[in-house]
């Protein structure tokens, strides 16, 4: 299944695109300056791989340049990066993983104000503080959608 936006196909993910989500991540990472760069995109991978049975994987670009993934046991937004931000590739994923739900939530860096902008425009709410889960170092914000 895809979804088009302005000439931009939203799509599943297959496992040839592991890497690419991997370097879309660590491209954000390595560009964000609260940010420590944790994880190398090979470790990234791995982490991707692992969970991608069990996960909605969705990409968009040619080359890939935007990744999200939806744990649907959870109910959970588990990663949402954009090098294209801007353009409403992050509200289309958004509306993507909502489909068929009525409660989803996801954590978002504590500094990661312009996230924790876009997450309320989309109708989700801080619920909590959390710690940050390794391999993250820095503190998040839990935050959720319910219709």
């Amino acid at each position: 299944m895809t979804t088009e936006l302005n000439a931009t196909v939203i799509r599943r993910a297959v496992p040839d695109d592991v890497t690419a989500c991997a370097e879309v991540i660590h491209g954000w990472a390595t560009q964000t300056k609260w940010m420590p760069d944790e994880l190398q995109v090979e470790e990234l991978s791995v982490l991707i791989r692992d969970a991608f049975d069990s996960r909605e994987i969705w990409v968009a670009g040619d080359p890939v340049d935007c990744y999200m993934s939806v744990d649907p046991v959870q109910q959970k937004i588990g990663a949402l990066f954009c090098r294209r931000t801007g353009q409403g590739i992050g509200k289309c994923f958004v509306d993507k993983a909502k489909e068929g739900r009525a409660f989803l939530w996801l954590t978002t860096h504590r500094p990661n104000v312009a996230a924790q902008r876009f997450y309320r425009r989309e109708g989700f709410e801080v619920t909590a503080e959390e710690p940050p889960v390794p391999p993250d170092t820095v503190p998040v914000y839990r935050m959720g959608w319910h219709v």
